[in-house]
C-alpha cells in the first residue's frame, strides 16, 4: 500500500506501475461518462475506451449495447484477455449484481480485468440517519451495493475503488446534470426564492472533475506485486466549500446577462420560521420536508478533487453548466 493518495496518482519509478491497454466504460451516456471519454482520448490515445449503453448511439462506433439488467447476454468489446479496467458511472445498485452474475456464469469475460472504478454517492454516508424512509432506503441500498461489489472484486482478485461524490453538476457534450440544473430552472420560474438565513456548507463537484479523478486512478491501478494504490471507498467533492446560499448566488452570477434566473431574489428567512412554514410538507412528502431541513446542514468536508489531481483548486462553478 502506498503512503498517500498523492503517491497513488503520481507514483515514483521504483513502484514499477503496470498500465492497462483498454477501458470499458459503463454509464457513458452521462455528463461524467462523456467527460471521461474526452479526457481519456487526450491522455491515452493508444488505450481504447469501449463505451456501453442500453441504447447504443447511432453513428458512434465507440458505443456498444449493455443492459445491466441482462448480464446473461452481455458480451464485452475488444479482447477480454487484454489487461483492462472497468469504469462505471451507471447506478451502482445495478452494476453490483451485474458483475457478480458475470463472474459466476461467464468468468471468461473478466479474464483481463485488473481493476474496477465505480461511482456511488455520498448519500451512502450522509443519508444513513435520515428521518424519512426513502432516504434511509437509498443509503442502505447504496451501502449494500458497494459491499456486494467489493466482495465480488476481492473474491476474484480485482482491485476496486468506489467513488462517493457529492452533488455532481455541469454539462459534457449533450449530457447535463440533474442537480444544480434543477435549481437554476427553479430560479428561472420564481421571482423570489426563500432560503434559511443560515444555510449549511456544500462542496459541489463538476462532472469533468469527477471524470479526471477517475481517469487518474484508472491510469495507475496496481503495482507489480499486486498491491492496491487507492482506497476501497473514497468520499469526493469539488475544490471549494461554500454555503448553500453562496452556491446559488455564484450560479446566478455565472449565467448570461438577461437570464431570468439572475432576476430571482434569494430571501433569507429565519431558520425556525422557514422550517415551521414548511411543516405541511410532512403530510404530503416527508422527503421534500427533509430536503428543506438539509439546506441548513453541512454536507461538505470531502476530499477535494484538486488534492487528488495535484493541481490548483478550481473556483466554483466550473464550466460548462447545464
Amino acid at each position: 500500500m502506498v503512503d498517500s493518495l498523492s503517491d497513488a496518482l503520481h507514483p515514483t519509478a521504483d513502484q514499477s506501475v503496470l498500465f492497462v491497454t483498454q477501458f470499458h466504460l459503463f454509464g457513458a451516456a452521462t455528463p461524467t461518462g462523456e467527460a471521461f471519454k474526452v479526457l481519456a482520448a487526450r491522455s491515452a490515445p493508444s488505450s481504447p475506451v469501449f463505451s456501453y449503453s442500453r441504447t447504443p448511439q447511432q453513428g458512434d462506433s465507440g458505443f456498444h449495447e449493455a443492459d445491466l439488467l441482462k448480464p446473461a447476454v452481455f458480451s464485452p468489446a475488444g479482447d477480454p484477455g487484454q489487461p483492462s479496467i472497468w469504469v462505471s458511472f451507471a447506478p451502482i445498485w445495478l452494476l453490483a449484481p451485474f458483475l457478480e452474475q458475470i463472474a459466476c456464469e461467464r468468468p471468461e469475460h473478466l479474464r483481463g480485468l485488473r481493476a474496477l472504478i465505480a461511482c456511488s454517492s455520498s448519500s451512502a454516508r450522509t443519508k444513513r440517519y435520515a428521518a424519512n424512509e426513502f432516504d434511509r432506503d437509498l443509503a442502505r441500498n447504496l451501502h449494500l451495493a458497494e459491499t456486494q461489489l467489493l466482495a465480488t472484486c476481492r473474491h476474484h482478485a480485482v482491485l476496486c475503488c468506489i467513488l462517493q461524490p457529492t452533488l455532481i453538476y455541469g454539462r459534457a457534450g449533450t449530457f447535463t446534470d440533474r442537480n444544480l440544473s434543477r435549481l437554476v430552472a427553479l430560479m428561472r420560474r420564481l421571482p423570489l426564492l426563500p432560503l434559511p438565513a443560515r444555510t449549511g456548507l456544500r462542496q459541489p463537484i463538476h462532472a469533468s472533475q469527477l471524470a479526471a479523478v477517475s481517469l487518474a486512478l484508472a491510469h495507475r491501478p496496481l503495482t507489480r506485486n499486486g498491491s492496491a494504490i487507492f482506497p476501497e471507498r473514497l468520499a469526493l467533492g469539488g475544490d471549494r466549500e461554500l454555503t448553500y446560499r453562496a452556491m446559488l448566488q455564484a450560479l446566478q452570477q455565472t449565467l448570461p446577462e438577461g437570464d431570468p434566473a439572475r432576476r430571482c431574489r434569494i430571501l433569507a428567512v429565519p431558520n425556525r420560521l422557514l422550517f415551521f412554514l414548511s411543516a405541511p410538507l410532512l403530510l404530503r412528502s416527508p422527503k421534500a420536508y427533509e430536503a428543506v431541513l438539509r439546506m441548513g446542514a453541512d454536507l461538505a468536508g470531502f476530499t477535494p478533487s484538486h488534492k487528488l489531481l495535484g493541481g490548483p483548486a478550481q473556483a466554483f462553478p466550473v464550466l460548462p453548466l447545464a
